[in-house]
């Protein structure tokens, strides 16, 4: 069975120190059970008392019955059976790194300045703006220094005080009595946050947090060939810590809204353009609104459907590195769904002068989609 302590210190009954000698214990007990004896004093509670005095002279009398006390073992054992209860491994490695750290008073009290958070906001751009850059205006909401007590956190006329737990010191002291024998441990003081000093009167504007939030413009530079998903980070601009203590970092997020006609992969732009039968037959020019302005595309004669024509550093600017990506144009070929009379007519004869004009199953796996088309044409579908 482990051993139980007492509810009173076995020292403090007799009113001595944990150094005291053998003397000093004998000279306290003769003056308590002077006091306390039941023929003095015949009183319930003070014949307990005296019971009670009784037992830890007998144990702090025996030098034997002391060490196993003092090292947190059940005196009336043999050796040192039985460890303190309510004393465990964490505890004894607790006091062991406590003293590593420099022990008691070793840390000292921490500064209120802390460093504040980063923040996180999205921002929303056009293609145009990711592709080449730009320059834009934030409206952030955050923490600043506050005004009016200018992260002192203290009302006006006022200033911090000494913490009246610690005394200053950002931390308190705690015994605990082991099988290693008595441990002293250093924990940061709760009334002051372990900074050794407290605000009795609050600053009105913060409540003693040293910052306010409210909104405050800033001026970012995007740069060329950002992406949905690229975070820049402007060090410095989060948000101010307690006590006034060093911003964090602001990260922007960028969301690229989709564009009307053209879609990103990459540094590369790709859109489609539709052209008739007929012009990509006979070939045409066709004027493409691209990032640069308007441009004439040449479509050659014989442009075949899925055919893709680049346009060479008419993409996005690379974001690492010189030069750009390209622009992709996918050729789409739009074939008659309806042709009157007329139109019919002049078909078939195109299609009787190239010879054309046979059944689809007696042409060439190249021209059974296409005039497979027009027969369909013909048909009215």
């Amino acid at each position: 069975m482990p051993f139980s302590e007492p509810a009173t210190d076995y020292y403090t009954l007799l009113g001595v120190s944990r150094d005291a000698s053998a003397d000093d214990i004998k000279r306290a007990y003769r003056r308590l059970a002077r006091e306390l004896h039941p023929d003095v004093n015949p009183d319930p509670d003070t014949q307990e008392r005296f019971k009670e005095v009784t037992r830890a002279y007998e144990v702090l009398s025996d030098p034997a019955k002391r060490e196993r006390y003092d090292l947190g073992g059940d005196p009336s054992m043999p050796g040192g059976a039985g460890f303190g209860a309510g004393f465990g491994f964490s505890d004894i490695m607790d006091a062991f790194f406590n003293a590593a750290a420099g022990g008691p008073g070793g840390r000292g009290p921490r500064t209120r300045q802390r460093r504040g958070q980063d923040a996180l906001i999205r921002l929303e751009l056009d293609l145009q703006e990711t592709a080449f850059g730009a320059t834009r205006e934030l409206q952030i909401d955050t923490a600043v220094a506050c005004p009016t007590c200018h992260g002192e956190g203290t009302a006006e006329g006022t200033s911090l005080e000494v913490c009246p737990i610690c005394k200053g010191r950002g931390e308190t002291q705690h015994v605990t009595r082991s099988f290693l024998g008595q441990v002293m441990t250093t924990r940061p003081c709760v009334n002051c946050q372990a900074t050794g000093s407290v605000i009795p009167h609050p600053c009105p504007e913060c409540d003693g947090d040293g910052r306010v939030r409210t909104r405050r413009s800033l001026t970012i530079k995007i740069p060329a060939g950002v992406d949905s998903g690229t975070r820049i980070q402007l060090t410095g601009e989060g948000e101010v810590g307690p006590g006034a203590g060093p911003a964090g970092d602001l990260y922007v997020e960028i969301v690229e809204r989709p564009h009307a006609l053209f879609t990103r992969h990459g540094d590369d732009l790709h859109c489609t353009v539709t052209l008739p039968m007929t012009a990509a037959a006979l070939g045409t020019r066709v004027d493409l609104e691209t990032l640069d302005g308007s441009e004439s595309i040449d479509i050659r004669p014989g442009t075949q459907p899925g055919q893709v024509i680049p346009l060479h550093e008419r993409g996005v600017q690379h974001l690492r590195g010189s030069g750009r990506g390209d622009l992709l144009i996918h050729v789409d070929v739009q074939v008659p769904t309806k042709l009157d009379d007329h139109q019919a007519e002049l078909l078939r004869q195109f299609a009787k002068s190239r010879g054309e004009d046979r059944p689809v199953g007696q042409f060439g796996p190249g021209q059974q989609g296409f005039f497979a088309r027009l027969r369909d044409a013909f048909n009215g579908r």
